[in-house]
C-alpha cells in the first residue's frame, strides 16, 4: 500500500512508534429507543472514532495531530497507550505490537509511554499530595521509595518550575498552570521515551500556554523525549511540531513537515483550518480571505462514502463519493488524501473541472 511509504523525514533517527491501520470503533448497540418501538430489528450503531490511521514517529521528534473537535485525535492518542482498546490494526513500539500485548505486558510497557492529560483539574487526585501524585509511578514500578522517592520528586518539581516547598500541598492549592506542571512532572517520573500530550494547554490562560509549551520543548531537549502533540490550536502545533498530521472524521488527510503544512497546504480542509487562525497584525487580518466550510461535520456513526470530507468540500465531484482516497506523497515528504490532486498538479484550484488525476493511485493503494 502507498501508506506504507509514510515515514517521517529526519536524520535517520530510530523509528520509535509505527502505527498501522489503527481502528477504534465503539458499539452503541441496535438503534434508538424509538427505532425499537417502531418494530423490527434495528441495525447496530458503530462509532468509527479512528478508522484506518497509519503513522510513524521517529525518536526525538514532535508529531503534531490537529483537527476539529470530534475528529478522533484524542481517541487515537489514548489507543496508542491502550487507555481505550483498539478494534484493529497495529501499534508497534520498538518492535513490539502494543495492541497484542496482555494487560500485564502492557502495564510494563507503560513505563516507556506516558500521557499528559487535557484537564489539569480532573487528571489529579484531589486526595493526594503533590508528593504522592508524582511518586506514585516510581513506587508502582519499584524504582524508588521513602526518602529516595521524596528526593526524586523534589528534583522533578524543580525541573518543571515548581518549588519543592510545595511538596505536601494538595491540587486544589495550585493554579491551572501549576497543576499542569504537576501532571508533566508525573509523566516524566519514569523517564519515558514517548509522551502523548493530549490538548495539554487548551484549559490554560493564553499567557500560561506559552510557558507550558516552552517548558515542554526544554524538557524534550533535556530528557531526549518524543512527543505526540494533540491539539486543535494550529498556532500551538506549529510552534511545537516538526511534522503535522491533519485528521478528519477518523482518518489522516494530510501529513507533512510543519512549515510545509502552513505555507503550502494541499487539502481544502487544511486550508480552511489555517484560514481560521487569526493573525495578530490587524492590517493583514483585514485583507485575509477566510475559507468558510459549509455544512456540519458528519456523524462518525454514518460517515459519508468515499472521501469523508466530500460533503463539505467545494471541489468535490461524483468520483469522490465512490472512491476512498489513499494518502499519497504529492510532494517530497508531503502526503495528502485526495483524488483530485497528483504530483503533476498538487494545487486543486488549478485542476480541470471533474478531473481526478489521483484515481491512478487507488489501485496501487489497494494492492492491485
Amino acid at each position: 500500500m502507498l501508506t506504507e511509504q509514510i515515514r517521517p523525514a529526519g536524520n535517520g533517527a530510530e523509528k520509535l512508534l509505527d502505527v498501522r491501520d489503527l481502528r477504534v470503533h465503539f458499539d452503541l448497540g441496535g438503534g434508538t429507543f424509538w427505532d425499537r418501538v417502531a418494530g423490527g430489528k434495528a441495525a447496530r450503531r458503530i462509532v468509527k472514532a479512528v478508522d484506518g490511521v497509519t503513522l510513524a514517529v521517529r525518536a526525538g521528534e514532535t508529531l503534531g495531530l490537529v483537527g476539529e473537535s470530534g475528529c478522533g485525535k484524542s481517541t487515537f492518542g489514548r489507543a496508542i497507550l491502550r487507555l481505550v482498546e483498539p478494534t484493529g490494526g497495529q501499534v508497534v513500539f520498538r518492535g513490539r505490537d502494543l495492541a497484542r500485548l496482555s494487560k500485564e505486558e502492557m502495564r510494563r510497557e507503560r513505563r516507556h509511554l506516558q500521557m499528559i492529560f487535557q484537564d489539569p483539574y480532573a487528571s489529579l487526585n484531589p486526595r493526594m499530595t503533590v508528593r504522592d501524585i508524582i511518586a506514585e509511578p516510581l513506587e508502582t514500578f519499584g524504582l524508588a521509595r521513602g526518602r529516595e522517592a521524596d528526593e526524586r520528586v523534589r528534583e522533578l518539581m524543580r525541573r518543571v518550575g515548581l518549588s519543592p516547598r510545595f511538596i505536601k500541598r494538595y491540587p486544589h492549592e495550585f493554579s491551572g498552570g501549576q497543576r499542569q506542571r504537576i501532571g508533566i512532572a508525573r509523566a516524566l517520573a519514569l523517564h519515558p521515551d514517548l509522551i502523548v500530550a493530549d490538548e495539554p494547554i487548551s484549559a490554560l490562560d493564553v499567557s500560561i500556554q506559552a510557558q507550558i509549551m516552552n517548558l515542554l520543548q526544554r524538557l524534550q531537549r533535556e530528557f531526549k523525549l518524543t512527543y505526540l502533540f494533540i491539539s486543535h490550536d494550529l498556532r500551538a502545533v506549529r510552534h511545537m511540531s516538526d511534522r503535522i498530521a491533519v485528521m478528519y472524521l477518523g482518518r489522516i488527510v494530510e501529513l507533512a513537515e510543519a512549515r510545509a503544512v502552513y505555507e503550502e497546504p494541499l487539502m481544502p480542509y487544511t486550508k480552511a483550518l489555517i484560514s481560521a487562525v487569526p493573525v495578530p497584525d490587524p492590517e493583514i487580518e483585514a485583507r485575509r480571505r477566510r475559507i468558510v466550510l459549509e455544512g456540519d461535520v458528519p456523524s462518525p456513526i454514518n460517515p459519508p462514502s468515499g472521501c469523508r470530507f466530500r460533503t463539505r468540500c467545494p471541489y468535490a465531484i461524483a468520483d469522490c463519493a465512490a472512491v476512498v482516497p489513499p494518502l499519497v506523497e504529492i510532494k517530497p515528504r508531503h502526503f495528502a488524501a485526495c483524488i483530485r490532486i497528483s504530483p503533476e498538479e498538487p494545487h486543486i484550484e488549478r485542476v480541470a473541472a471533474s478531473s481526478a488525476p489521483g484515481l491512478k493511485f487507488v489501485a496501487a493503494a489497494n494492492g492491485a
